[in-house]
């Protein structure tokens, strides 16, 4: 029997990492941000160019050179860094540092470690920000659009296989890679839209219903991914889209509150 406990526990931590950062960062990225907020047209326009991009890059028939491809994702990624630091350090000049020493180390000193390191680093950083811009109706729009995109490019057209393969081949930090535990016999990967996801859906719980019920999430989200995680492993599923095991827990973590306030309620 297959069995992996690392890409659950480090989505729970990567994910209390988000919900531990938006506490105390929130308010000013908001300020940042000018209060604006994102709207149906918004989210909806997310999820298709999300799409566009993973079709780019998974279809076969498109040649993408490889530099093109490292040139637009660092300059994504030096963007994400550079706000993300800002917002620590409110002087452009010290925050210009972070994408700086990225860049460096991406061609100059490159290893599966840094690969997680800066990736865990952009899954949080790309949560708190753009996390602060979803209301729970955007969010709940965002979920839905998002799980069919990832469904029809895993499951039918198999893109977002393909442009994974694609992008970690040139060792960029499109998602974390962790040995099974407790054997480690095999690689496990973990997309960063996964864990944005994971981190906005925490977020908005927390906000909505407060801190203990976003810590609930968490744990929620975990062991359903665990469980789920641990079905797939056992079954002849090649590829499976997370989103799915991540919306399965957020759901779970929405029924154990409605079911707990149910229960108040008749105690009352």
């Amino acid at each position: 029997m297959m069995f992996d406990i690392s890409l659950s526990l480090a989505l729970s931590l990567i994910t209390a990492a988000v919900l531990f950062v938006h506490t105390k960062l929130g308010v000013r990225v908001k300020s940042l941000l000018g209060g604006r907020e994102f709207t149906t047209r918004d989210a909806v326009l997310l999820v298709v160019m999300m799409g566009v991009m993973v079709t780019l890059l998974g279809w076969t028939i498109i040649s993408i050179p490889p530099m093109a491809i490292v040139v637009l994702f660092l300059y994504a990624y030096s963007s994400v860094l550079f706000i993300f630091a800002y917002l620590i350090v409110p002087k452009w000049y010290l925050a210009l540092l972070a994408p700086a020493l990225f860049i460096a180390l991406y061609f100059l000193w490159w290893n599966l470690i840094l690969l997680n390191l800066f990736a865990v680093i952009f899954a949080i950083s790309v949560s708190v920000y753009i996390g602060s811009l979803f209301t729970w109706k955007t969010t709940a729009i965002f979920v839905t659009l998002l799980t069919i995109m990832d469904v029809v490019q895993v499951l039918i057209t198999g893109f977002m296989v393909e442009s994974g393969e694609k992008t970690l081949s040139l060792g960029l930090p499109v998602a974390i890679a962790l040995p099974s535990f407790p054997l480690q016999e095999y690689m496990m990967f973990l997309g960063l839209g996964d864990i944005f996801l994971s981190g906005l859906l925490t977020i908005q719980n927390t906000q909505k219903y407060g801190k203990r019920w976003g810590i609930a999430t968490i744990v929620a989200i975990g062991a359903v991914f665990l469980l789920l995680e641990t079905i797939l492993l056992n079954s002849e599923v090649a590829a499976f889209p997370a989103t799915v095991l991540v919306i399965a827990g957020w759901l779970t973590a929405l029924g154990i509150r409605y079911l707990y306030k149910s229960l108040i309620f008749r105690a009352d």
